[in-house]
C-alpha cells in the first residue's frame, strides 16, 4: 500500500458540507449572540478563533475509533463473509432492512456515507479480498489498496471486471460517479480521477459496505 501525498483535502464534499453547516450553527448560537455588545473588530476576532477551533476538533477528533484489526475482529469478518455469500438474491427492501445492520442499511441501501476515519478498514493492512457486505461478491484486493488520507478505504482498481457498476450521481449539487455492487446493487461509495498510477482512479469506499476475506496463509502486510 503506497502513501499518496497531498490528498488530505480530498474529503467527500458531502461530509465537508455537513461539517461546515454544523460549525456555522455553533458559531451563530454560541458566539455571535453573546458578543453583540463587543466592538466589531474584537467580535470578528472571536468568531474567527471559534471557527478555526471547531474545524480542528471536527477533523482531528474523528480518527480515534480505527486501528489495525484484532485477531478476534478478523474471525468475525470471516463469519460475516460466509453470511454475505449465503444470502439469496434478489431481496425486497424489507428483507434487506431485516438482514443488515442499521449502519449497513443506511449506507448500502439508502446511499448514506459513514464518517471519515471511523470505518474499520480505512487503516487496515491485512492481506485479503474485500467483498460486498450484502452478497459476498469479490470487489477489491488489499494489494490495490492505498493510503489516500481521506479517511475512507481507497483502491486504485477493482478486483476484477464487471463486479462494480458506475452510476452518474448529481445529488447535493455536485457531479460525481457513484459505485455500486453490480450483483446486489449495494451502494459502495464514489470513484474519483485523482488516484495513483497506473489507473489514476481512487475508489473511495465505505468500510461498512465491505467484509474482509483475509488470506489465511499471509501475515499482515507491512505498509
Amino acid at each position: 500500500m503506497t502513501k499518496q501525498g497531498g490528498e488530505f483535502f480530498s474529503l467527500d464534499f458531502v461530509e465537508i458540507k455537513l461539517r461546515a453547516v454544523t460549525f456555522m450553527g455553533v458559531l451563530a448560537g454560541v458566539f455571535i449572540r453573546p458578543c453583540k455588545g463587543i466592538k466589531k473588530e474584537k467580535r470578528m476576532s472571536w468568531i474567527r478563533f471559534a471557527a478555526i477551533a471547531v474545524v480542528v476538533v471536527s477533523f482531528c477528533g474523528c480518527g480515534a475509533e480505527d486501528a489495525a484489526l484484532t485477531p478476534e475482529q478478523v474471525k468475525k469478518e470471516a463469519v460475516a463473509v460466509e453470511a454475505a455469500k449465503a444470502r439469496t438474491l434478489p431481496k425486497t427492501d424489507a428483507q434487506w432492512k431485516k438482514e443488515l445492520t442499521a449502519d449497513q442499511y443506511y449506507v448500502m441501501r439508502e446511499k448514506g456515507t459513514e464518517r471519515a476515519f471511523t470505518g474499520k478498514f480505512h487503516n487496515s493492512h491485512i492481506a485479503g479480498t474485500y467483498r460486498c457486505a450484502g452478497c459476498g461478491d469479490e470487489l477489491f484486493k488489499s494489494t490495490e489498496k492505498f493510503e489516500s488520507g481521506t479517511g475512507w478505504p481507497s483502491f486504485w482498481k477493482t478486483a476484477k471486471e464487471g463486479t462494480v457498476a458506475s452510476i452518474t450521481d448529481n445529488s447535493h449539487g455536485m457531479a460525481r460517479t457513484e459505485v455500486t455492487c453490480k450483483r446486489c446493487g449495494a451502494h459502495l461509495g464514489h470513484v474519483f480521477e485523482d488516484g495513483p498510477k497506473p489507473t489514476g482512479l481512487r475508489y473511495c469506499i465505505n468500510s461498512v459496505s465491505l467484509v474482509l476475506d483475509a488470506d489465511k496463509d499471509k501475515k499482515e502486510e507491512k505498509k
